[in-house]
């Protein structure tokens, strides 16, 4: 079987890799761990295609580790063991396991991975699309860095796809970029299976190659955003029919329930907020079902929450004072805070005048001196 285009052209040192040079440009961090050979855990968390198996590689490469590569949609308890109970006499190299998807793996299993880990006895490199702070449990995150990649540039993706050696008009490099949303997989892909199809590449063969299904997108990229990005719109504008239709879409995609129930919860405060404030409860009670009952039954629970979201009233006024707080903390730092609301604990901060005119419920304003009288929730309950 011919390997694909992007893993041919895949870069095997620093020197070749492209992009992310907040984490591997000139003193920072991964290229330190990597130049140092410093064994590690750490996860590398960001969108697809943007170098997390790469990195991973280069690593393990650079250590001179034996690596194990692992992915969470199919991997279990024994796959684990099976690494673990490997004699250290047949290759005594450190042990690193990539694990793809760390977030795809149950608290079970995280469990499991977890004294291996603490013991030194495998040293784990995670990569995931989702925030690890909801999806990998706290011991195994605490003894992991984590590192955030971000999409590459059209700079970026210029380079790589220069590598492929493949000829490309202007115009359709261009909307190539465009379309691939920093994901250099899927422009490879696109590329390499037009120039298959038709022998040519430009913007009319890359777009009857989409149009025919020559290529099927990884739920993970551009349809993984563009369809939760159409999901929270359609809710957010009250046209409950699209937004069942799009979360239709996610669950026959293969789309993760629990992030699709995270967005729900978010949404109920951003977007409902003090319109309707069982909106939050709704959809802390759908998060709720996901975990204790999942697919496909709780496909129903999600529909049922999904139209309760769509059709509330919508009220962004406690997001939009929470982010006007936020600015001017970012502008003025920690200003004073007025001593009639400081604790007074000792007779000392008493005589300096902490706690001093104090009185529950006055209408004064509690807000340090420089912000004195100012709004930031502007709703008509007010």
């Amino acid at each position: 079987m011919m390997n694909p285009l992007a893993h041919k052209i895949r870069p095997n040192s620093l020197k070749e890799f492209v992009g992310q040079n907040h984490l591997v440009g000139k003193n920072a961090p991964l290229r330190k761990a990597i130049e140092d050979r410093y064994l590690f855990s750490f996860i590398l968390w960001g969108p697809p295609g943007v170098g997390k198996t790469t990195l991973a590689k280069i690593y393990a490469r650079a250590l001179d580790a034996k690596l194990h590569e692992l992915s969470a949609v199919s991997a279990g308890k024994d796959d684990i063991k099976r690494i673990v109970d490997e004699p250290n006499l047949l290759d005594p190299r450190p042990r690193v396991l990539f694990l793809d998807e760390i977030h795809r793996f149950n608290k079970s299993q995280q469990d499991f991975l977890l004294p291996h880990v603490e013991s030194g006895k495998l040293t784990l490199v995670g990569a995931t699309t989702e925030n690890p702070s909801f999806e990998v449990i706290s011991p195994l995150l605490s003894r992991c860095r984590v590192f955030i990649l971000n999409s590459l540039s059209e700079s970026d993706l210029k380079i790589i796809l220069k590598r492929t050696k493949i000829k490309i008009s202007k115009n359709a490099l261009e909307w190539l970029i465009d379309m691939s949303h920093g994901d250099a997989r899927i422009a490879i892909t696109v590329l390499e299976n037009t120039k298959r199809f038709y022998n040519k590449v430009d913007e009319q063969t890359i777009k009857k190659t989409l149009q025919h299904g020559f290529l099927r997108f990884d739920k993970k990229g551009d349809e993984h955003y563009d369809t939760i990005s159409a999901f929270i719109k359609s809710m957010r504008a009250g046209d409950v029919d699209a937004a069942i239709y799009y979360l239709a879409r996610m669950i026959e995609g293969g789309e993760d329930p629990k992030f699709i129930a995270r967005r729900m919860v978010v949404f109920a405060s951003e977007d409902i907020g003090l319109a309707q404030p069982t909106a939050l409860v709704v959809a802390n009670e759908v998060f709720s079902a996901v975990e204790t009952i999942g697919l496909p039954e709780v496909a129903i629970n999600l529909a049922h929450g999904v139209a309760y979201l769509a059709l509330a009233a919508k009220d962004r006024s406690a997001y939009d004072a929470l982010r006007s707080a936020q600015a001017d903390v970012r502008e003025y730092g920690n200003l004073p805070i007025p001593l009639k609301l400081r604790n007074a604990p000792t007779n000392l901060m008493k005589e300096l005048g902490y706690g001093e005119g104090y009185k529950k419920y006055d209408k004064d304003s509690y807000l340090p001196d420089k912000l004195k009288g100012k709004k930031y929730l502007k709703n008509k309950k007010q």
